[in-house]
Parts: C-alpha cells; structure tokens; sequence
C-alpha cells in the first residue's frame, strides 16, 4: 500500500443498497450465467469496502495516536459487525441457491464451507455484542502502544525496552524485564477489567448464537475444516509427552552455555553469554541485504520484494504510539500486501521480516482469487508459509549475521522448537478460560501460571511475584483480539520444520516447487489439501511429527558448543 492510497470512509447506507441489489439479481437469476456474474460482483463489492477497512487499520496501527484515523478505528468497530451481517446474507443466499451445484463446479470448495460457518456465526441478535467486543480489543491495543518506559536514559516503547533483555549484563537484563513488566502490574486492573468483559462478551455471543460454549464458536471462527478440537486435544498432549523434554534438555544446556546455577526467567532471553547475534547494519542497510537475499532465492521473490520496496509497503521502525507486533495485510484493491514492524536492532528484525514476507508473497501469489476470504488460507495453513520462509532464507544469514550465522541458525532452530510447548499452553488457557466463564480475574492467573509450569516448567519467576501470579499472557495480544488463533502457530510450525529438514537436511531441489505451489493456492483448499498440495505430513500424524522432531533435536544437538564460541 503506497502511503499516497485515497482513503475515504465508505457511505454505509450507499453500500448497502449496492449490495442488496446484486444480492437480489443473484437470488432471482433464472439462469446460471446470470447468478454467477452477480456473485462475482458481490465479490467486488467486498473487496471494495473490505481494503478501505484494512487502510484504516493500517494507518491507526501505524500511528495510534493519530486523531482521524483513531476516530476511524472507532467507526470500523461500530460498523464491521453490520458490514459482516449483511455479508451474512450473501453466505446464506450461496447456500440456498439453485444454482449451487453449478456453483460448487466452478468457484473454490472453500467458500461454500465459510458460508456455512458464516452462517452459524452472524447474525443481528450480535451486532451490539459484537460492537463492545471491538471497543474492548482496542482499549487493549491502545494500551499496549501507550506505554512510555523510561530506561537506560531514554523513553522505550515494549518493543524498545525488549532490546535490552538479551543484554550479556546480568544486572541489565534484570532491570529491563523488571520495567517492562512494572507496566503491566502498574495496569493490571485494566488488562483485567478489558479481558472479563471480552470472557463475557464472546460468552454471550456464543449463547445467542445457540453454542454450548466460546470454545465451539471459536473453533467455528477459525474455520477448522477437517480436525476437530480433540484432535488438538491430542497434539497438545503429544507436545507435553514428546517436546517438553527436549526443551528441558535445551534449557539445561542453555544454563550451563551461561554459567549460571539457575536459570531466572531474565535469562531465558541470553541464548549465549557474550551476547546473541545481532543483525548487522541499520533499517536500510538490513532492507539492501533483504533485497539481494530475495533475488538469490528464486526469481519470484525477487521481482516480488523489489516491487514491495518501489510501492512503500513496509513500515518496520518501532515509534512511539506505534501498535506493537508485527503483520501482513492484503490490499485488495491494488492487489499487493503491506508489512507492519517494529524492529528494534535484534535477532527478531530478521525473523519478523522473512516470517511477515512469507505472508506478503503467498498472499501476492493468490491475488488471483476473487473472493476476498480466501485470498488468505486459514490461519494454520497460512502460517506455514510464514514460519517456513523463515527456514528457505537461512542459506542467506551470513549476509545478516556474518561470522555469527552458526549462533542465529541455532538459536533460531531451537526457538521455533522452544515456542511449540507455549503455543500449546496458550490454546489450552482459552479453553480453560472459555469453558470457565464466570471465572474471577484471579482465577484466570491461576490457571495460566497452573498449566505454564506444566508446558513451560523452565520459567522461574523468583525474582517477579507479578510473574509468578500469573500475568505473562497480558503481552499476548491473540489472546485479547483474535481468541483461539495461537493453536494454529504450533500446527504450522512442525509443518515448516518439513520444509526446513527438506531444504537445509536433504538438499531436496522440489522444496521451493512445493512452497510455491502452496502459496499459490491461498484459501482455496483446505488445510489439509495444502498439506498434500506440499507434500507435507499432518501435524495429527504423531508417528510423522515425532520423526521431524527428532531430526531438528538430532540437529541441534550436533552442534558442539565449541562450535557456538
């Protein structure tokens, strides 16, 4: 999205006319062709109104404290939920069309399952419901982006103050996790008080709405096709019984690398005592080498990364009343994807950039897709191409990370396997959370640090009574804004670690075939059709799974420390 995009709020009621008209013509064609034109300017419809809601995300998420586009934000959340109710009409209408048959022929199965899903979940009985729910996610990413932490003789935002924790100065690495999280003890009423009106809200919703509770309604709202949360139920068992201890035994090294007789939640962060490698060179020079990385990966990400750059469609600074994280939005109307940073001079410059660009070029491969749902997968799918691109790039990090490539590519490996036990932790919070509903704010805390101590045994939290209460998911904006999507990190990433055994391991030449295929296709097959589109194992085939796991173990665990030094 060049910054130059026109934005201009939609005229609702104009909208809505447009729309009802077309969806008449496609209700009441006497003929196929007459329906499927119609359906296709539905399509258009919403691709209309849809890019005018992403700019307004966009430029509010880039400058939060920006008057207009705050006020933006406000209208979107007033109106998307009468947006996605009308389009519910649509969804309904699809269903129930003459045509349907034909329909199904000739436009992706996909669409038909998320009209049955959006069937079940919109309706005008939510909208008000559906509007506070919007309000309370943004009191939460608004006080995310407002914290001004004075340290170490500057002001930091969360994502500045992060730098400081992979410090080699124990005493630094100490006062920075204390500040960072004084903030959110400072505000821990208000994370609280925003998070039990979320619990009630979607609890509400779910009734309405017919659920027996959140939890099914979530799993509904992230479009599950073909597995069922018992089957989540069990890969989160299986990461306890097979992950947890290889995690154990990477901490353990980890201590030992750092000469400490135990391992505090402040060092967690210090892969290695002289300091963690860092990316070398400031935004421009780090975009140059990104540049150069892209052309020697194939010719389409080069010619894809290179058009990126010439329209202005990275923002990767971290500035004050910036919203925190990192993502990818797709423009429909210009048809390219736009990438959201904050680097802050670490390691995770480099993750956050090749991951945000796997999102960035699948979604440029599918802007085929004329349905504006489905330009993206579901989100388990569409973070293989994310968590992969992480791995196809390694051949380039010495471009990053010169003589201390061999670190990256370590600390990098064993944190992707690290993070498998805490994105199953997070999934079952919210299970417990949603199943619970009139938990009290202090149960909730209990719960999380309950189930924290079984998937992540290694936090120690002596030192932080805050931490040991059980506040770390406050950070965790998923959990406030989109519930149930965190799961889905821990699928795609055993699906990525079969990309990177492939690339890196086997030397296969069809990988980046196969990556490319699946970027291609977007939300137009399922999960497990991409799956089988890549050739890759299910992550609900344990004897697979524990097989890839072991090689990234067997990897890691070649890797002498004498070669770390």
């Amino acid at each position: 999205m060049s910054f130059t995009f026109t934005y201009q709020r939609p005229d609702f009621t104009a909208y809505q006319a447009s729309f009802s008209k077309q969806l008449d013509k496609f209700k009441h064609a006497s003929e196929y062709i007459a329906a499927k034109n119609a359906l296709k300017q539905l399509n258009h419809l919403r691709k209309n109104v849809t890019t005018m809601a992403k700019v307004a995300y966009i430029r509010h998420s880039i400058d939060t404290k920006d008057v207009f586009y705050l006020e933006e934000n406000t209208y979107w959340d007033q109106q998307q939920p009468h947006v996605d109710q009308l389009h519910g009409h649509f969804f309904s209408a699809l269903l129930t069309s003459p045509f349907l048959s034909d329909l199904k022929k000739e436009f992706p199965e996909t669409l038909f399952l998320l009209a049955e899903d959006q069937k079940r979940l919109t309706g005008s009985k939510i909208v008000n419901l559906k509007q506070q729910e919007n309000e309370r996610i943004s009191d939460y990413t608004q006080l995310i982006a407002s914290a001004e932490i004075d340290f170490n003789g500057k002001i930091c935002n969360l994502s500045d103050i992060s730098a400081y924790f992979s410090d080699p100065d124990t005493a630094i690495r100490e006062s920075a996790q204390t500040a960072y999280w004084q903030f959110f003890t400072e505000n821990e009423e208000k994370f609280d008080q925003i998070f039990s009106e979320l619990v009630n809200l979607r609890h509400q919703i779910a009734m309405k709405l017919g659920f027996d509770s959140y939890v099914t309604y979530g799993d509904i709202a992230m479009n599950r096709w073909g597995y069922t949360r018992e089957d989540l139920k069990k890969f989160r068992q299986f990461i306890l019984e097979k992950v947890v201890p290889l995690t154990t035994q990477l901490y353990q090294r980890q201590q030992t690398r750092l000469g400490v007789d135990t391992l505090y939640h402040y060092d967690l962060p210090l892969i290695f005592p002289e300091g963690n490698p860092k990316p070398q060179g400031n935004q421009s020079e780090l975009i140059k080498k990104a540049t150069e990385m892209y052309q020697g990966l194939s010719p389409e990400t080069g010619a894809f990364f290179q058009k990126m750059k010439q329209q202005d469609l990275l923002d990767l600074a971290s500035r004050s009343g910036k919203q925190s994280g990192g993502y990818c939005e797709f423009i429909d109307a210009i048809e390219m994807p736009f990438i959201f940073a904050n680097f802050n001079g670490t390691s995770d410059d480099v993750d956050v950039l090749t991951h945000e660009t796997g999102h960035a070029f699948q979604s440029y491969h599918s802007a085929w897709i004329e349905e504006p749902e489905l330009v993206f997968p579901t989100s388990e799918a569409a973070e293989i191409h994310s968590m992969s691109m992480e791995f196809l790039t390694w051949p380039f990090m010495e471009k990053f990370f010169k003589e201390d490539q061999l670190k990256y590519r370590f600390a990098h490996l064993s944190s992707a396997l690290q993070f498998l036990p805490y994105g199953a932790l997070v999934d079952h919070f919210q299970e417990e959370v949603y199943e619970h509903p009139i938990w009290t704010a202090e149960e909730r805390k209990v719960c999380w640090r309950k189930l924290e101590k079984q998937y992540c045994p290694e936090k120690n939290y002596h030192f932080s009574e805050g931490l040991d209460r059980g506040i770390y998911w406050y950070r965790q904006g998923h959990i406030f804004e989109v519930p149930f999507y965190y799961i889905d990190y821990t699928l795609a990433q055993v699906c990525a670690f079969q990309f990177w055994q492939r690339k890196i391991i086997e030397k296969d030449p069809k990988t980046w075939e196969d990556y490319l295929s699946i970027c291609h296709v977007g939300g137009t097959q399922t999960f497990t059709e991409i799956l089988q589109t890549g050739h890759l194992n299910s992550p609900f085939d344990e004897v697979a799974i524990n097989q890839v796991i072991e090689t990234v173990s067997t990897y890691l665990e070649n890797i002498s420390e004498t070669d770390l030094k």
